[in-house]
């Protein structure tokens, strides 16, 4: 599908107009949006004022969108190429003969998939009729926050199979930079060293809230806390919280840190949304059923490195 065409005429004022009365109710409105209408789904591109107004929510929602790289691809397959070399420079004398480095083989070519996300909101027609319900901010701020949660689990734990790999991917994730029996302070610090200079300059960590709770009670043999409440950084690192971060178990991988820019994220469509009004219509409801298609992958796996928790 020419996405690009697309997005130009979700552009259009009559467009805009349109689709909203659509989303009302309003069945005679789609002989008007075929220009809209997305063969995969079957349903409508949101207009692009909404569109905009959906990115800025869902990022706001979203812990792994405002701590990665977000990219935009949606047409055709995707062969990222990652770079795994360490660029370096050296000293040679006057006339010397210069070391040509042959880096044929520090590239690797990463496929971005496709991963179909759907959700389906109801909501009382008595509300949607209402022209002074604000139907547009309603619906952008509730398809948001329910893309938000489901995004942040795949893009954490993903398997890879009808979703991204997630960082947590024993092969494709995060790698091990630490391995502990339990959370210690000696083994956070492990963790933060594991990680290279260029990666821990802009280094996050990642944890769900009970990991967080249990650091925040950590201190050396001087009493010092590893947690800085201040600002709420571990070695001058932000603390970013997430529910889809495991629990310290024994197997698992509780903490991440490194710099996770490394981490991309690929939107392969606009979100798009169809009504469903007959199927919901004995209940006085109107159902929106939307879709987006959406990637996720970590292209330099040493920039992020995990904590394993081993057997006891």
């Amino acid at each position: 599908m020419d996405y690009r065409k697309l997005i130009t005429d979700c552009g259009q004022p009559e467009y805009d107009r349109t689709f909203w009365n659509l989303m009302r109710g309003d069945k005679t409105a789609e002989q008007k949006l075929a220009e809209g209408r997305t063969a995969d789904t079957g349903a409508y591109a949101l207009p692009n004022s909404a569109g905009g107004s959906y990115e800025k929510a869902v990022t706001r929602e979203s812990v792994m969108r405002q701590i990665s790289t977000v990219l935009c691809h949606y047409s055709g397959s995707v062969g990222v190429w990652a770079a795994l070399s360490d660029d370096v420079a050296e000293f040679v004398p006057e006339n010397g003969s210069i070391n040509v480095k042959d880096v044929i083989n520090d590239f690797t070519r990463l496929l971005i998939g496709r991963h179909k996300l759907t959700t389906l909101l109801r909501l009382p027609m008595d509300f949607v009729s209402d022209t002074a319900f604000d139907l547009e901010g309603y619906l952008t701020r509730r398809l948001a926050k329910a893309f938000a949660r489901t995004e942040d689990k795949g893009f954490i734990s993903g398997t890879g199979v009808d979703e991204p790999y997630g960082l947590l991917h024993n092969e494709e994730g995060a790698e091990i930079g630490a391995a502990a029996d339990a959370l210690s302070y000696d083994a956070v610090i492990d963790q933060y060293f594991s990680v290279k200079p260029e990666y821990r300059k802009n280094g996050v960590w990642l944890m769900n809230d009970e990991t967080a709770h249990a650091l925040k009670k950590l201190k050396d043999d001087a009493g010092n806390y590893l947690w800085r409440g201040s600002d709420d950084t571990i070695m001058g690192k932000p603390v970013m919280i997430s529910e889809y971060m495991p629990n310290a178990e024994p197997g698992d991988k509780p903490i991440l840190f490194g710099d996770f820019r490394y981490y991309w994220i690929v939107k392969r469509s606009p979100v798009t949304v169809r009504t469903l009004k007959e199927l919901f219509a004995l209940k006085g409801q109107i159902g929106y059923l939307a879709f987006e298609f959406i990637d996720g992958r970590l292209i330099r796996r040493e920039a992020v490195k995990a904590l394993q928790i081993t057997s006891a």
